[in-house]
């Protein structure tokens, strides 16, 4: 099968997040498919931009062929971003200058629905399959978190491109269980919705350790020299991590025997630093990012990991954060300050998931799991790797994806002949 994976956002191992596209395409060039990714040169969520020689640069990463559209850069969600938006959508529309197979397959996945325009031109021009990922519901994201207007022209542009997504595309695949009431309200017909969540590189957690940056093994050889418990988090600290709870339930631990570790960057970490040092929280120790190939052995070392996000009406069609996977996979027990339309942690039987904003609550679920035998914690722990392991490795996810793929590829001709018959 010979597929084309359109994500404007997409990366991998030498660029940064998103990794998703990457991982999806690779096992699918291991089951001897034919995957392009075709990504924008720009994208706010890489720590790395691929280098661009020219309107359109070839690019094959482990296997994996990338087509690296060049658009402008930008910062924020202002004007800037929707410019680069645009340029994308332009750059998609010249496909005749870039696409050099006939795919079987088109996907059109991305943050925003607009690029199901030109993945719908390129799908109908080569009788292929229309396949729309979505991660996330836009416009409501921006409606509900932005606070968009509706008549907003922007709003109205995705509205509009969604409508198309769910009336047109043969396929929608959803990392959000529980989007599809929304999208059967905007035109998806029954029987196309498949739910294929976020998921790990299981190779990445069975290579050989990587040693961890001096600041955090000495911080983590105090804590255990003073017999004390590690509680961890690491990721962004923005104001949505709900990070000032984590502390206030340190302050409320202040004198237990528990040192809490918060690994990472973000706009909020200047005020948490602040924060630390008002309270006179000795125990509570807030350190840079490490590589993506330390966090294993960061994880592992921990004996509790927290998860938090402020509440949000989103939260209803459900979560996949890819940090909580990597929290599963490590086999350690979690903390989960979440309100959502799911909840992985008490499916997995993995932790404790208590009320988001709520400190006193975290720091009774960290002081419980804290005091329990270890051998308690590391069943809950191994609960969480197997629940993984079942459901959220990519090889998993990549099979689950083309499974149904091949399964509405066999309807569509049934569909056809129903829409000609009407």
């Amino acid at each position: 099968m010979k597929l084309l994976y359109i994500d404007h956002y997409a990366g991998g191992p030498a660029y940064g997040m998103e990794y998703r596209p990457f991982y999806l395409a690779r096992e699918w060039v291991r089951c001897g498919h034919q995957v392009t990714i075709v990504a924008a040169t720009q994208a706010h969520v890489r720590s790395r931009q691929p280098v661009a020689h020219g309107a359109f640069t070839r690019e094959v990463v482990d296997g994996v062929s990338h087509v690296w559209c060049r658009t402008p850069r930008y910062q924020g969600n202002g004007v800037g971003r929707v410019i680069n938006i645009a340029a994308f959508l332009r750059r998609l529309r010249q496909w005749r200058r870039w696409l050099d197979f006939e795919p079987d397959v088109v996907i059109a996945s991305s943050t925003y629905p607009a690029d199901i325009g030109p993945a719908r031109a390129i799908a109908r021009a080569h009788s292929a399959m229309l396949v729309w990922e979505v991660h996330d519901l836009w416009p409501l994201s921006p409606i509900e978190l932005g606070g968009m207007s509706r008549r907003h022209p922007f709003v109205m542009w995705m509205q509009r491109a969604e409508n198309i997504a769910c009336g047109h595309s043969d396929l929608v695949v959803s990392m959000l269980p529980l989007a599809e009431a929304h999208l059967r309200e905007h035109g998806l017909p029954a029987g196309r919705f498949v739910y294929a969540p976020n998921g790990i590189d299981p190779q990445e957690w069975s290579a050989a350790p990587v040693a961890l940056p001096a600041a955090h093994a000495a911080a983590i050889g105090d804590a255990r020299g003073r017999g004390d418990a590690l509680v961890a988090y690491a990721g962004s600290h923005g104001l949505a991590n709900d990070l000032g709870s984590l502390i206030d339930a340190a302050s409320r631990l202040k004198d237990e025997p528990v040192t809490w570790l918060l690994v990472g960057t973000g706009p909020e970490k200047a005020a948490l630093e602040r924060k630390v040092a008002q309270q006179g929280l000795a125990r509570v120790k807030l350190l840079d990012p490490v590589p993506k190939a330390c966090i294993p052995e960061l994880l592992r070392q921990m004996d509790l990991l927290y998860l938090g996000l402020l509440p949000h009406s989103l939260f209803r069609f459900g979560i996949s954060p890819n940090k909580l996977m990597d929290y599963m996979m490590a086999g350690r027990p979690v903390v989960c300050a979440i309100e959502a339309g799911n909840d992985p942690v008490g499916e997995a039987g993995c932790g404790v998931t208590v009320p988001p904003g709520n400190p006193q609550a975290i720091a009774d679920a960290v002081r419980r799991l804290a005091s329990m035998p270890g051998s308690e914690r590391d069943a809950m722990g191994e609960r969480g790797r197997a629940y993984v392991l079942a459901r959220h490795t990519y090889p998993v996810l990549a099979h689950r994806f083309i499974e149904a793929i091949q399964l509405h590829e066999r309807a569509r001709p049934l569909r056809s002949a129903h829409a000609a018959a009407r």
